[in-house]
């Protein structure tokens, strides 16, 4: 006989795959969604069962999904241990996130392989329920454009190279499921269509491309772009570049940073406008210093500032952010005229799709995953489940 966990009983709202309902039950039981319905059709069978009443100013939404997202409390994807990779997935779910890819940076080949081996082994053994959940690997560089290098270290990128590649995903397990690229590099074009036969998204990001090169891409299977309007060619009225294609071509999704900074809010919504909630992100980028006090911190082995709600290169360069998954639902509301449905949509539905792992994650439906997060009228997290177990629980 199986045991039934967990009954939450939510007296608020609950953001289902398309509707907001009120009053509503949801049984969890051995990490996923067994069963849901009315209160008022609550089985009486389970009347006995362990619950927790979610009260009605609050809102029961699904867990967000990070897609890009380098460190956490002081550890990043980089310091290749499985004690830093632990301590990002513990602290990710006080924001709401409840899975995530293990972003990289460009460095030296021997820093990103490190990296890969450890995330592939961490999800061998340390994966664990009651944590975020691990999803993969995003590759940031090192293949891209040091026109738009950013905060990627210029003396390591490279272009892109199909065989190192697939070593990296040997060593990666399979892991690697996202990668971050500049398409009009030598053997771009080539690259994305590689990655796209054999099931890896490439993100055109920290790139130079014009309309054309663009067009290419997304012909040769492109399907995302990394933090739109950020290290990349932006919009002209005779040169679409990068930014501009990105909003044109539907076959892109785009990732979008919210916390005001890397895009100030118009443009926020400006993209929302042309892309529809259907087509964006909302990611974090964030770096180590998330969660911690203003100072200075390695990316990449380069020394970011961190102050005033900024990560900044010694040249002004921004470097990642500080953002919140909770903090960007709460900025994008503000900035666009949408509802917590939609924003939930870009946090939660849209990378779970994009990822290809819509049938367990991303959404409340019966089945899938136990990911919740649970918010109060002003969008901070009151609680975290990741599969079934709480991982964050307020004070």
């Amino acid at each position: 006989m199986k045991i039934l966990s967990l009954l939450l009983m939510v007296h608020g709202k609950a953001i289902l795959e398309n509707e907001v309902a009120e009053s509503i039950y949801i049984l969890i039981e051995n990490g996923k969604i067994q069963a849901m319905g009315p209160i008022h059709a609550l089985p009486s069978h389970l009347t006995n069962v362990e619950k927790i009443d979610i009260p009605v100013n609050q809102s029961v939404v699904p867990g967000f999904i990070d897609v890009h997202i380098h460190g956490a409390a002081g550890a990043d994807t980089m310091d290749s241990s499985i004690e830093a990779l632990e301590t990002i997935a513990k602290a990710l779910p006080a924001e709401g996130t409840t899975s995530f890819l293990a972003t990289t940076i460009t460095q030296k080949h021997e820093n990103i392989e490190n990296a890969l081996r450890n995330t592939a082994q961490y999800l061998k053994s340390n994966n664990t329920l009651g944590i975020a959940e691990i999803l993969g690997v995003h590759l940031e560089g090192p293949f891209i454009n040091e026109n738009h290098a950013g905060a990627q270290p210029k003396e390591y990128i490279i272009n892109p190279d199909i065989e190192l590649f697939k070593h990296w995903q040997a060593l990666a397990d399979g892991n690697i499921k996202l990668v971050t690229l500049a398409p009009e590099l030598a053997n771009g074009t080539n690259f994305v269509r590689y990655l796209n036969e054999n099931g890896v998204i490439a993100s055109i990001g920290h790139s130079d491309a014009r309309y054309e090169e663009m067009e290419s891409a997304v012909n040769a299977g492109a399907k995302q772009v990394t933090h739109l309007f950020n290290a990349m060619r932006g919009l002209h009225h005779r040169e679409p570049g990068v930014a501009g294609s990105a909003l044109l071509f539907k076959e892109l999704m785009v990732e979008l940073i919210a916390d005001g900074i890397h895009v100030r809010p118009e443009v926020m919504k400006l993209i929302i406008n042309a892309k529809g909630t259907e087509g964006v992100i909302l990611i974090t980028d964030a770096m180590r210093a998330k969660c911690l006090k203003n100072g200075t911190y390695d990316l990449g082995g380069q020394d970011v500032a961190v102050g005033n709600g900024k990560a900044l290169l010694a040249d002004g360069t921004l470097a990642g952010s500080i953002l919140k998954m909770n903090d960007s639902i709460k900025n994008i509301l503000a900035a666009a005229d949408i509802s917590l449905l939609e924003a939930v949509q870009m946090a939660s539905v849209n990378p779970a799709k994009q990822l290809n792992i819509y049938d367990r994650k991303g959404s409340l439906s019966v089945g899938k995953d136990a990911d919740f997060t649970i918010l109060t009228n002003d969008y901070q997290v009151e609680m975290t489940l990741c599969r079934g177990e709480i991982a964050f629980r307020k004070g």
